[in-house]
């Protein structure tokens, strides 16, 4: 179950996974008939959410918190019998709607023993799950399947699905000073594409053409899928907002970062990166000083390979890579226990 047209739709799709919307929507830092409204939508969907109870007759829920979850966690409490309910918590701090859903919730899985705490006699210390593939990719294949330079040092930018349009301006702006000594993979998002893409690839050729190179070594996609594994596992450093996967993936192949936590996320993706940052995996540059501080902190690592080879090692301690069987193991725990 999922938001109509959200991301999660798409990907429940291409897995072959029956999707159902739910209705739903945002109550926090809502103008109050704006709120009216989406309250009304949450008990539509705790209606819809209901019904496909009752014809599925689930063993067991499994939510990752957002509002959309709301519904099935108020359901799922309410059913006859009562369906186990498993929260997982990706960020270091809990949201509104998850210290909602886990008054009703069975188990709360987490991906740090510091956010235990958070649900006394609930928390399961998971690790933040990742795709499998992740865990196997090695770099020498993954820049041989995107077509990159084996041996120069590769740069990867990205800000989400939809995109991050200061970290595109502030990259654009770097490249001059960034393709002399390495290779850029550019994921822009839809809303900045293709604009952001052919401004850095005009920048880039025209670079290449004055070094009298025929390599650009510049490499916008507006989205990557399947190949977001092969960018990961493929680069040396990446500049990413500070969304709870970076607390997974980054780690999962050994990947520093530089993050520039969304200022409009509440204090998630502070902590997610100052996490990272506590623990030298990371550098954080807040998102109003990306224009004068990106350029230079690249440069600065790359120009320093044991510190930035340190920073790898860092992130490589943080790995859990048995994160998905804990979770699995335990919704399996609360399936048997309704038999």
């Amino acid at each position: 179950m999922g938001e109509a047209g959200g991301l999660e739709e798409e990907l429940a799709r291409q897995a072959g996974i029956p999707f159902h919307a739910v209705a739903s929507g945002q109550i926090r830092g809502r103008a109050p008939w704006v709120m009216a409204r989406n309250l009304a939508r949450m008990g539509r969907g705790a209606q819809q959410c209901a019904a496909l109870i009752q014809e599925f007759k689930p063993d067991v829920a499994f939510i990752t918190g957002g509002y959309v979850a709301a519904p099935l966690a108020w359901a799922a409490a309410r059913a006859r019998p009562r369906v186990p309910l498993l929260i997982y918590l990706p960020d270091l701090t809990p949201g509104q709607a998850i210290r909602w859903t886990s008054r009703l919730a069975t188990a709360v899985a987490v991906s740090f023993p510091e956010v235990a705490p958070y649900f006394p006699g609930k928390a399961v210390v998971t690790g933040y799950p990742v795709r499998a593939d992740l865990l196997m990719a090695r770099k020498d294949t993954a820049r041989a399947a995107l077509n990159l330079d084996a041996d120069l040092p590769l740069l990867l930018v990205f800000g989400g699905s939809r995109g991050a349009h200061s970290i595109n301006q502030a990259l654009l702006a770097a490249l001059p000073q960034l393709l002399p000594i390495c290779q850029v993979v550019h994921i822009s998002g839809q809303l900045d594409w293709p604009a952001i893409g052919d401004a850095g690839m005009q920048i880039a050729a025209e670079l290449a053409a004055t070094a009298g190179r025929s390599d650009v070594r510049y490499h916008p996609y507006p989205y990557l899928h399947d190949e977001m594994v092969q960018a990961l596992a493929a680069a040396d450093l990446v500049i990413a907002r500070a969304g709870a996967s970076v607390l997974g993936e980054f780690p999962a192949v050994g990947l520093p970062s530089i993050l520039a936590p969304y200022p409009y996320a509440g204090q998630h993706q502070d902590a997610n990166a100052a996490y990272l940052a506590d623990r030298g995996a990371a550098l954080v540059v807040p998102d109003g000083e990306l224009a004068n501080r990106l350029a230079p902190t690249v440069l600065g690592l790359f120009t320093e390979p044991e510190r930035l080879a340190a920073m790898a090692a860092a992130s490589r301690v943080l790995a859990r890579p048995k994160a998905a069987a804990a979770i699995a193991q335990k919704l399996r725990q609360l399936a048997g226990a309704t038999r």
